[in-house]
């Protein structure tokens, strides 16, 4: 199987587009992250959910995670209000902390899709065309479900899942 044949047509942004919007995308479709793509539709960078999760949650919280006990809906609601005016380039990593774009072209197998994902650390792979442009996005969790069998060798179910 090929990553053409994997790849799933999901949302991306540009980099102009509103922050919040991206959010909006990555929670109303439960995504690791999202694609950001130029104006030409050449993927430029991912955006994890971690990322703009980063820039909602107010730095002194990240460093003390028990302040985050005392907050209640209002204060989280109001977190969420700090992505307002902001674009997705705002929420990209700087320069000096930017990585590597997660993406094969069409003809990558699932063991490289794997391999590229697990490299790069990404929840999200860019499937490229020919040209250079999204075919296609690659979830971690769609990708675990194509690489793992039914049923692991002499078992059945996690207890959890029971």
């Amino acid at each position: 199987m090929r990553a053409r044949e994997l790849a799933e047509q999901l949302p991306t942004v540009g980099p102009e587009d509103e922050a919040w919007d991206a959010a909006r995308l990555i929670a109303g479709h439960r995504l690791p992250g999202i694609a950001v793509v130029d104006r030409d539709g050449r993927p430029v960078a991912v955006l994890p959910a971690t990322q703009v999760l980063r820039w909602v949650v107010p730095a002194y919280i990240q460093d003390d995670p028990a302040l985050a006990r005392v907050l209640d809906e209002t204060d989280a609601d109001r977190m969420c209000a700090g992505l307002t005016g902001k674009r997705v380039r705002d929420l990209l990593p700087g320069k000096g902390h930017r990585v590597e774009l997660a993406a094969v072209d069409g003809d990558a197998t699932v063991v490289e899709c794997a391999a590229e994902m697990a490299r790069l650390r990404s929840p999200l792979l860019v499937v490229v065309d020919s040209g250079g442009h999204v075919h296609g996005l690659l979830t971690a969790s769609h990708l675990l479900e194509k690489l793992l069998p039914e049923k692991g060798p002499g078992e059945g179910q996690p207890a959890s899942a029971k």
